[in-house]
C-alpha cells in the first residue's frame, strides 16, 4: 500500500502527542520531532511524551455540568489518545479526572512508539522547518525553544505574548500527619476511580490562617530579570502568595475554601480554611498541594508550608516553581484550520495557540491533527460546530475574541489564555418547568441550562464526527 507523504509534528507534549496520533489513525504517516533529551527545558524532568509538569489533574469529569468535563467526553468520542491514557491511569480524585503522571506519560509514549505510521525523531528543530516539509504541526508548547520562537516571531511580524505560570509542590505521603488531617472529597463526591474520601484535608482555624497569610506575604519570592518585570500572570494559575496579596480572604474563597468539608473527629466541625492534597501517583506515596502554585524561594516554601496543620514534618518530593510561557496572538495570526496565515503549511496546536490547561491543549492538538490529515488526503476539514466545547474553544482562539473586531474608537482587548468554560459555548435554553409542572428557579435553572447545552453539544458533535472521514477513522 502506498502512503501519502508524511506530516511533521514538532513537540511531544500533550498537543503534539494527540496531533500525531490523530494523523496516524487517519492513515497518514507522521514524523514526531521531540527535542528532549537532546535539549532540556526549564520545567520537564523526563524525555517521555505528554509529561505533566504542573498538576496531575485534568479537572472535572462531569460532562453534563462542567465545561471541561464536556470537553473530556467530546474528546473520548473523537478517539483521543490523551483521554484514553488518562482513563487507563486515573487515580481517586473526587469528581475530577487525575492520573498517575509517570504511568500516564509511559502509556502515551508506548502508544506512539508502537504505531506503525509514527516515526519518532529525537532532535531540536532550530528555526523554521525546511521548505520541503509542506505540512507541519507546531506543538512546541509554552516552553518553545528560543531559536524556533525567534523564527516564528520573525515570520509573523508579531511579538509573542508571555505570562508566568507556577508549579505546585508535591509531598511524600508518609510525612503527612493524618492524626490532624483527614480524608474526604468535597461534599463526599465520588468521581472517576474515587470513593468520596479522595483528598487529604489539612484544617486551619482563624488564628492559624491569619498567621499563614502573614508568612505567605512576607516570604522571600523569586526575583525577576529586568525584561520579565512587566510579564503578567495567567489568572488560572496564580501563585498562592499573589492571591494572598489581593486580599486576606481571597484564599478562603479560593483554593482554601472549607465548604463541603467537615472534620468527623470534631463532631463534623467545618474549619476556617482547608488546604487540600490530591493523590499524585498510583502508589499513593506522593500528594500534590491543590492550588498551591508558588514563586516562593525553595527554603521559604518548606518553612511556610510546614506551618499548615498536618504538614509540620512535610517532606517535599518536588517544590514549587515558576516559568515563563509564550503564546501567539492567534485570533490575528491563525485561520479556522489552525494554519498560520503568513505560511499556511504551518499549523499550530496546544498552549502556544492561547489555550490554557492540559485538556484544552490536547483538544487543539486533536483538531490540528485532524485538519492536517484531511488536508493531506484531499478531504474537507470543516471545524466542529461552535455549539460544542471543541468548536467553542477553536472559535475563541481563531477569531471569536473581542480583541479582533474592536469597535471604532475603542482599543481592542488583549488576547489572553483561556480555559474552556460555558461562557464560550452558546447556551441552550432548558425547560422552565420540571416533569411535575413546578417552575425551575435559581441555581437549578442554571444547572438545567448547562445540562441542555452539554446534551446539544454531544448531539452536534456526533453529527460532525459522522461527516468527517478522518475523524471516523481515528475513532475506530
Amino acid at each position: 500500500m502506498t502512503h501519502p507523504a508524511p506530516i511533521h509534528v514538532i513537540g511531544g507534549g500533550l498537543a503534539g502527542s494527540e496531533a500525531a496520533f490523530q494523523i496516524a489513525c487517519a492513515g497518514v504517516p507522521v514524523v514526531l520531532h521531540e527535542m528532549r533529551p537532546i535539549r532540556k527545558t526549564e520545567a520537564h524532568s523526563t524525555d517521555g511524551f505528554a509529561e505533566l509538569v504542573c498538576s496531575n489533574s485534568f479537572r472535572s469529569d462531569d460532562w453534563e455540568n462542567n465545561a471541561v468535563g464536556l470537553l473530556h467526553e467530546e474528546m473520548r468520542r473523537a478517539g483521543s489518545l490523551i483521554l484514553k491514557a488518562a482513563d487507563q491511569e486515573k487515580l481517586p480524585a473526587g469528581g475530577a479526572l487525575a492520573v498517575d503522571r509517570d504511568r500516564f506519560s509511559a502509556e502515551v509514549t508506548r502508544q506512539l512508539e508502537a504505531h506503525p505510521l509514527i516515526t519518532v525523531a529525537r532532535e531540536e528543530i532550530a528555526g523554521l522547518p525546511p521548505p520541503e516539509w509542506d505540512s507541519v504541526v507546531v506543538a512546541t508548547g509554552p516552553l518553545t525553544s528560543p531559536a524556533l520562537s525567534k523564527a516564528i516571531q520573525g515570520l509573523t511580524g508579531e511579538g509573542e505574548l508571555a505570562f508566568f505560570d507556577a508549579i505546585a509542590p508535591v509531598i511524600h505521603a508518609e510525612s503527612i500527619d493524618e492524626t490532624i488531617a483527614w480524608r474526604q472529597s468535597r461534599y463526599d463526591k465520588v468521581g472517576p476511580a474515587g470513593t468520596g474520601a479522595d483528598y487529604i484535608n489539612c484544617p486551619m482555624e482563624k488564628a492559624e490562617y491569619e498567621a499563614f497569610i502573614d508568612a505567605l506575604i512576607a516570604g522571600e519570592k523569586t526575583s525577576f530579570k529586568e525584561w520579565e518585570a512587566t510579564t503578567p500572570y495567567f489568572d488560572g494559575c496564580l501563585p498562592i502568595e499573589v492571591m494572598a496579596e489581593r486580599g486576606r480572604e481571597t484564599l478562603r474563597f479560593g483554593p482554601m475554601k472549607p465548604v463541603g468539608l467537615a472534620d468527623p473527629r470534631k463532631q463534623f466541625h467545618r474549619p476556617w480554611a482547608v488546604v487540600q492534597l490530591r493523590q499524585d501517583n498510583a502508589l499513593g506515596s506522593l500528594w500534590n498541594m491543590v492550588g498551591f502554585q508558588t514563586k516562593l524561594k525553595h527554603g521559604e516554601q518548606a518553612r511556610v508550608f510546614r506551618m499548615i496543620p498536618g504538614l509540620a514534618n512535610a517532606e517535599f518530593a518536588r517544590l514549587g516553581g515558576l516559568h515563563r510561557n509564550t503564546y501567539l496572538n492567534s485570533p490575528k495570526l491563525l485561520d479556522q484550520n489552525l494554519r498560520l496565515k503568513a505560511d499556511p503549511r504551518l499549523r499550530f496546536a496546544g498552549q502556544i495557540t492561547g489555550v490554557e490547561g492540559y485538556v484544552e491543549s490536547a483538544a487543539i492538538g486533536l483538531l490540528a491533527g485532524r485538519f492536517a490529515a484531511a488536508g493531506r488526503l484531499g478531504k474537507p476539514s470543516a471545524p466542529p460546530p461552535p455549539t460544542t466545547a471543541l468548536g467553542a474553544l477553536l472559535d475563541h482562539i481563531t477569531g471569536g475574541h473581542l480583541g479582533v473586531q474592536a469597535e471604532p474608537g475603542i482599543a481592542p482587548r488583549s488576547f489572553q489564555p483561556m480555559n474552556i468554560n460555558f461562557g464560550l459555548i452558546p447556551i441552550t435554553e432548558a425547560p422552565t418547568h420540571d416533569a411535575e409542572g413546578k417552575k425551575i428557579k435559581g441555581k437549578d435553572r442554571g444547572f438545567a441550562k448547562k445540562r441542555a447545552t452539554a446534551r446539544k453539544a454531544i448531539a452536534d458533535l456526533t453529527v460532525w464526527l459522522a461527516a468527517d472521514d478522518p475523524a471516523k477513522a481515528a475513532a475506530e
